[in-house]
């Protein structure tokens, strides 16, 4: 029997470009699936519409938050559409299958005086502190996701410019500003990253002691624990991509360009952003006007 889960998976990272993690979410959704049409002596290609309203009141049981179940039914509708166009089934039995309306969770992001606070911890007498110092003010200058951060190459930085180039979701590219803070603490990096190399070569923007590329974790670790240091609490790497386009917002930014440097597809994606500037004017409003309570 053909492994219509494989060639779907392979379609999606050639036609759509997703990203790796989104891929294999996708994949564990299939085999959800497939598991649960095989427990009813059923496959993906026999599976009706009653079927998939059944598992999908399944994975609710389960305790599956909303965002996860819609999640499953982009998974399962794309499936079935590649399935449809392919020529496997005749009807598509996610037709006129409703989501469940996920609740909007505002980002958590930090104020001028946190971000301050957070830049101030890294030991700067310390190649690795130099080092970390200038991850964290590009993170915060750019809004750039941790993934696209420590993948960012020498030749993807222009400090006459102040541009960087990366590569997000998708692999689709941009072009991303950052400001004279960002600028000084790479400079001050870049002799740093010479002796991090120790005589061996990369084409990584960001090494580790041992002149290979830091990854992910060790920069979420460090991160971590710069914001306990700093007496904020747990920090993520994406707590200041929210933080980014918040202050953005306020200061009056329009959602259209911080769309563009977040590199987000869809506009409605960032506009969870009005929400939490809204929250905070809301706040301001209620803190500070003589009548609002």
């Amino acid at each position: 029997m053909r492994d219509f889960k494989k060639e779907y998976i392979a379609y999606l990272a050639a036609e759509r470009g997703l990203s790796t993690n989104t891929l294999e979410a996708y994949c564990r959704d299939v085999d959800g699936l497939s598991r649960y049409a095989t427990e009813r002596g059923k496959c993906l290609l026999t599976l009706e519409r009653a079927d998939v309203a059944e598992y999908l009141k399944h994975l609710r049981q389960r305790g599956l938050g909303a965002n996860t179940v819609m999640r499953h039914i982009a998974s399962i509708r794309g499936l079935y559409k590649f399935l449809l166009l392919d020529g496997h089934i005749k009807a598509d039995p996610t037709v006129d299958l409703k989501a469940p309306r996920g609740r909007q969770i505002l980002p958590k992001f930090l104020t001028l005086e946190e971000i301050e606070l957070l830049l101030a911890q890294p030991d700067r007498s310390t190649d690795e502190g130099i080092r970390d110092l200038a991850m964290l003010q590009l993170l915060y200058a750019t809004g750039l996701r941790v993934s696209e951060l420590v993948m960012l190459k020498l030749k993807d930085i222009n400090l006459e410019t102040g541009l960087l180039n990366c590569f997000g979701k998708g692999s689709k590219e941009r072009s991303v500003p950052f400001g004279k803070a960002a600028e000084k603490a790479l400079r001050d990096y870049l002799p740093v990253r010479q002796r991090l190399l120790s005589n061996k070569a990369s084409t990584y923007l960001f090494v580790g002691a041992n002149g290979k590329k830091l990854s992910r974790q060790q920069f979420w670790k460090a991160i971590a624990e710069y914001g306990y240091k700093a007496g904020i609490g747990h920090i993520t790497p994406h707590m200041i991509r929210h933080t980014f386009a918040t202050h953005l917002l306020e200061h009056g930014a329009d959602l259209r360009s911080v769309q563009i440097m977040l590199g987000h597809s869809d506009i409605s994606t960032t506009q969870v952003y009005t929400h939490v500037t809204n929250e905070r004017l809301r706040e301001v409003y209620e803190r500070c006007h003589p009548r609002a309570k």
